[in-house]
């Protein structure tokens, strides 16, 4: 029986330093820079441990991990929603892609969540929605009473790509930083292992993030 569990382990070790090494990684949502957990609620929260998905190029709708294009230390994360020679057009929570506005399915199964404001540290309650672009996913939503962020209107350069943030409230994306290289967003964010709870906290545990 030891023999098979030691050789168990050892199989099992082996699959995940080759997943390792060559199509993911775990990484830790931080949980010290107000502005990019604020940008990624309510998809992922400050102290999620993910999974990235790195083996394949990131396509139309991922939710993608890149470095800041003028500051390359920093870590960014957005909806891929642009490639080169798109017109894009974001007004405020909506996103028009060559005169294509994306679709609201339905309201989350948690309709509210709050998030701190990054520069008064206030806690602000959002409705949820989810959106599809190429599959649904989560959006934090305007109040009606908050200053909405700038509408942008632009054609995105051949080989950069445009990022948008799921929290359509507090954005630290493309609207901030510009187009990003494609080269450099080479991972995707997929799964969450456990969230910041721990193990034991089993609503953010073992969950897809689409």
């Amino acid at each position: 029986m030891f023999r098979f569990l030691f050789w168990c382990a050892l199989v099992v070790g082996i699959v995940i330093g080759v997943l390792r090494a060559t199509a993911i990684r775990w990484w830790r949502v931080p949980s010290d820079d107000p502005y990019l957990t604020a940008s990624v609620s309510p998809s992922i929260r400050p102290g999620d441990l993910i999974l990235l998905w790195r083996l394949t190029k990131p396509a139309f709708g991922d939710l993608v991990l890149c470095p800041e294009p003028k500051r390359p230390e920093r870590i960014v994360i957005g909806r891929l929603v642009g490639e080169g020679r798109d017109e894009m057009e974001v007004n405020g929570g909506e996103i028009v892609v060559n005169g294509r506005r994306q679709n609201i399915e339905s309201s989350c199964p948690i309709k509210t969540f709050s998030e701190h404001d990054p520069e008064t540290h206030i806690e602000v309650e959002q409705r949820c929605n989810i959106e599809d672009i190429n599959g649904g996913h989560f959006r934090g939503e305007i109040p009606p009473s908050s200053v909405r962020p700038s509408d942008v209107k632009t054609t995105v350069p051949e080989g950069d790509v445009w990022l948008v943030s799921d929290n359509r409230l507090y954005p630290y994306d493309s609207r901030d930083f510009g187009p990003v290289p494609r080269e450099t967003c080479k991972e995707l964010i997929f799964f969450r292992l456990v969230g910041a709870g721990g193990f034991f906290d089993t609503k953010t545990r073992n969950q897809y993030i689409p």
